[in-house]
């Protein structure tokens, strides 16, 4: 499985998970700007990513930018994990250590997908801390 970490978030938060899922091979975590350019459009990246199956996209970003962008991902067959709004109002290190724990979860929950599927991660993590599915 392959994970994407979008531009909205730190790419230090990308390699830090890249190091702890180091354990298993299967496993690769990459920052946006690892594999595109900076200025590459999101149409563009999501595209791209559909041409090699087993991607999974990190996103702060609720891709609101354009009907293009949605349809992309749509069409993509990508499975996408969007956090949840307040992500964006917490500090990096309060950040690191919520998307540290939510982690094991988000990769079980990506393994059990086929085709696309997308979800929030709330910011709360707890005992019975669910995604909830979004419709894109």
């Amino acid at each position: 499985m392959k994970y994407l970490i979008d531009n909205n978030l730190p790419p230090k938060l990308a390699h830090a998970l890249r190091e702890l899922c180091s354990y298993d091979k299967s496993i690769e975590v990459f920052a946006l700007s690892d594999k595109f350019q900076s200025s590459t459009k999101d149409i563009d990246w999501i595209t791209e990513l559909t041409k090699d199956s087993g991607w999974v996209v990190i996103s702060q970003d609720r891709f609101k930018k354009g009907d293009a962008e949605k349809e992309a991902l749509r069409r993509s067959g990508l499975t996408v994990f969007f956090l949840a709004k307040q992500w964006s109002q917490e500090q990096y290190w309060s950040k690191a250590h919520n998307l540290v724990r939510w982690w094991p979860s988000i990769m079980e929950q990506a393994e059990r997908m086929t085709g696309g599927s997308a979800f929030k991660v709330k910011w709360s993590h707890g005992s019975k801390a669910k995604f909830e599915q979004v419709k894109l």
